[in-house]
């Protein structure tokens, strides 16, 4: 009770400061992770690119990630045609970048050209696609532009959220000599960034910091007519390690971190926050759960001499030896929740109760292994298949993810319970994934992020084909009848505009993957986010990034330095 005490006062803290943002002026100091290989979002899509475009672009639409209601940006309605698949968008008026030239219809029938490209190669091009084919944009006036799927598609303008639109006075020819790829790298001139987000670019130094300042054609105000941004400017640190950040937050010399909290840091952390120093708050179950998955590919190396390491049964026992609650309790420290599946109760009315964690159970994992020739034949304890050799494998993870590290050592230490030898490999994220990639491992403990509860944003895990399905990366073509009816399912799913029809499609992709378990789910933390005290209008999402989402409604209090 003690200790939920804690995290309440910090929650209650970081709430009474984290309301409606209402100072204008100061300085955010946060964090990123590595250097920024582009400007321009379409060509690179990672973490620090997207807090960039968050901070310097502006989307048509944005979908609220803690509400998850569809909201106007650029776009201020949109209607309907009577062609179910066309839509007709009405763009706000009198906007102009950040240099001043007025943004039109122009601009985004250009971003669309720019994404679709066939020498830009956008990173982003797959997820603006239905079924393969492209959105079709068109210009009807300068203020106003309609929007045709090539087929039904369940989310609808969802699609949008996440795209900046581009302009295309300032990139137009670059992607006209098929160069838009160099334009906007890191050797441009900050004055050669523009857009229409709240902030621009205003200096860069490499291997630093990143300085973003107010952008005063911004088009947006606040429910008082106010402009926006609140604040002058944001100095973005490259911090690459998660522990110089913990230093640098607690010091005080940060205000938004750039991850979720560790387990290991909430005990400190919790003090310094019943001391006013940081806030904390608990944003929810997090949308990115880690896995143990077996290679599952034919062309594994490991399968080859241990066959049993792509059995069904051998999944299965894993499954139900694991003990989840004590990884919630020992890795998490109580924050997080047992989960027997990719969807937690994060993902809101997408989670299905009808496939909660397995209940541990010693003797069946034991009889599905023996039922696969792995049996202890020794009464040693250890189990060994027919031929006599051992029944080991290798575990990789992550190293320096330490929730990762920890929950690989636990679950190593108690599959031994079941006879099972599992060493554990913790490598740097790159050279892990360069295992996967090649099919040259045995299991690994890793993860992706989802950016939306919504499943047809997440097809690439579920579709055998999709470049997620990591338990077999290289699937062309189902490779199972159980994924042939998983992409039946989610092909019906994704197209579907009946929300009941599609919950219930996916209830029925989400018991077919629990009853064959291609990966096994552990653990959901519950997202815990810190900022500095003085930050203001918070509210923190689940998804990262948690507090970046609305920086331009983010203030911070006045100190006597300001």
């Amino acid at each position: 009770m003690g200790s939920l005490l804690i995290l309440v006062i910090g929650v209650l803290a970081a709430c009474s400061g984290g309301g409606t943002g209402d100072e204008s002026g100061g300085k955010l100091l946060i964090a990123l992770r590595s250097e920024p290989t582009s400007f321009n979002r379409l060509v690179a899509s990672r973490g620090t690119e997207q807090r960039i475009a968050l901070l310097t672009q502006s989307t048509l639409i944005r979908v609220n990630p803690v509400t998850r209601a569809l909201e106007p940006r650029l776009a201020t309605n949109w209607s309907q045609a009577a062609d179910p698949l066309t839509w007709t968008l009405h763009l706000r008026k009198n906007v102009s970048f950040s240099d001043g030239v007025p943004f039109t219809s122009a601009d985004v029938v250009f971003t669309f050209a720019a994404l679709y490209d066939a020498r830009l190669a956008s990173e982003m091009a797959d997820g603006y696609e239905i079924g393969g084919k492209p959105l079709v944009v068109k210009a009807i006036d300068n203020e106003t532009i309609t929007v045709t799927f090539p087929s039904a598609y369940g989310p609808g303008l969802r699609v949008l959220d996440g795209l900046p639109i581009l302009p295309a006075h300032k990139l137009a020819d670059a992607l006209a000599a098929g160069k838009l790829r160099d334009a906007w790298g890191r050797s441009a001139a900050p004055s050669d960034i523009v857009g229409l987000g709240p902030f621009v670019l205003s200096a860069y130094t490499p291997g630093q910091m990143l300085r973003f300042t107010r952008n005063p054609h911004y088009w947006a105000k606040d429910d008082k007519g106010r402009a926006l941004p609140y604040l002058d400017e944001v100095d973005a640190e490259l911090i690459q390690e998660q522990n110089a950040e913990m230093v640098r937050l607690r010091s005080g010399e940060l205000d938004v971190t750039y991850d979720f909290i560790r387990p290991e840091d909430i005990s400190s952390l919790r003090e310094l926050a019943k001391q006013q120093k940081v806030s904390l708050i608990e944003a929810g179950v997090s949308l990115d759960p880690s896995a143990l998955w077996f290679d599952l590919a034919p062309e594994s190396k490991a399968a080859k001499a241990r066959p049993w390491l792509q059995r069904e049964e051998l999944r299965q026992a894993i499954s139900l030896a694991v003990d989840r609650q004590a990884i919630v309790d020992s890795v998490y420290l109580g924050l997080a929740v047992p989960i027997g599946g990719p969807v937690t109760p994060g993902f809101g009315d997408w989670y299905s109760s009808d496939t909660p964690p397995p209940t541990r159970d010693l003797p069946r994992a034991k009889a599905l292994l023996a039922s696969i020739g792995l049996k202890d034949r020794s009464g040693s304890g250890r189990l060994t298949d027919a031929a006599g050799r051992p029944a080991r494998f290798s575990l990789i993870t992550q190293k320096g993810k330490t929730e990762r590290e920890n929950t690989a050592a636990l679950v190593a230490s108690q599959l031994k319970a079941i006879g099972l030898t599992v060493d554990v490999n913790a490598l740097d994220f790159n050279s892990a994934m360069s295992h996967v990639f090649a099919d040259d491992y045995d299991a690994v403990y890793l993860g992706a992020n989802t950016s939306s509860p919504d499943p047809a944003d997440s097809v690439q895990f579920w579709m055998s084909s999709g470049g997620l399905h990591f338990w077999n990366l290289h699937e062309k073509t189902p490779a199972t009848p159980w994924e042939a009816h998983i992409d039946d399912v989610m092909r019906r799913q994704v197209s579907s505009t009946d929300d009941a029809e599609r919950h219930r499609l996916f209830v029925d992709a989400q018991r077919t993957l629990a009853e064959h378990v291609p990966a096994i789910y552990l653990a959901a933390p519950r997202v815990t986010v810190a900022t500095s005290t003085r930050v203001r209008g918070v509210r923190a999402s689940v998804a990262q990034p948690s507090v970046l989402w609305n920086i331009d409604s983010i203030s911070v209090a006045k100190t006597s330095g300001q």
